[in-house]
């Protein structure tokens, strides 16, 4: 269970969902164990948060396990979708935790934004990777593919040819990582955010498996989540394997609670649910 994670399903606002799908990742597999260690390294943390004054174990956090991974992707993306779908159905805000970044299709789905955000090192614009159209490096391609009208990549440096191309096009927008720091969104709409762990620096998150230098710092990641979580239907966190110490799980489920502790104040703060 996600540290604090208590409240039972059916009094949940937040709706943790163990997504360890391990089958199109390249160079350093390993994200099979992407949910559990997010768990574990997460015991590390005090249960209160000073700038918000409140417990991560009273903000009506569930954790409702995993979906144990299979080798068909696509059925297991539609297995996945229906169940996120069952929580934002109830009034919950799902959170994925990965699992490579092929898993965030599903959840985007079930949530139905207006607009994606992404933190992520790579653009995962390709029409296919390795002939595979159903790929890690795919994955905001198949999300422009269906109802969201825009996705906001922020972080990226690297893609193919073909992918920077698409990049220009009218619903994409690029933000580098020298520019994220004075990056605010600048749109009210349904939002789902992704966090891509690879997004950071290797330096600070090598247990990834796609790594890419001169990337974000981990306060740069913080700040973009507290800044897009309030307008959020949807979160994720993904990419992390076993490839180091705990540094990518760590910061990646710091990540998980600053999204849980920023979306519950800003709907206090309106009266929202």
């Amino acid at each position: 269970m996600f540290p604090g994670a208590r409240a039972p399903l059916d009094e949940a606002d937040y709706v943790i969902y163990g997504a360890p799908l391990d089958v199109s990742t390249t160079f350093q597999p390993g994200t099979r164990f992407g949910p559990e260690r997010l768990r574990r390294f997460a015991r590390t943390f005090d249960d209160y948060d000073h700038r918000t004054g409140h417990h991560f174990s009273k903000l009506a956090v569930h954790d409702a396990g995993d979906l144990h991974a299979w080798d068909d992707a696509a059925e297991y993306l539609q297995f996945l979708e229906g169940e996120c779908a069952d929580f934002a159905d109830d009034g919950a805000i799902p959170i994925l935790l990965g699992g490579e970044h092929t898993v965030t299709a599903a959840n985007v789905r079930a949530t139905d934004p207006e607009v994606y955000v992404t933190l992520d090192a790579h653009l995962d614009l390709r029409e296919a990777y390795g002939g595979n159209p159903l790929s890690h490096a795919t994955v905001t391609r198949r999300i422009l593919e269906g109802d969201v009208e825009n996705a906001v990549i922020l972080g990226a440096r690297t893609g193919s040819e073909a992918e920077w191309e698409r990049a220009t096009e009218a619903d994409v927008t690029v933000v580098p990582p020298e520019d994220v720091a004075d990056w605010e969104p600048d749109f009210d709409a349904r939002t789902y955010l992704s966090v891509d762990i690879d997004a950071a620096d290797p330096g600070f998150a090598p247990g990834t498996g796609t790594l890419e230098p001169y990337g974000l710092t981990p306060r740069e990641m913080r700040d973009v989540v507290r800044a897009v979580a309030p307008q959020c239907v949807g979160f994720d966190v993904v990419e992390v394997n076993d490839r180091d110490d705990g540094q990518a799980a760590t910061l990646g489920a710091k990540l998980c609670r600053e999204f849980v502790f920023s979306h519950h104040a800003s709907h206090r703060a309106t009266g929202d649910r």
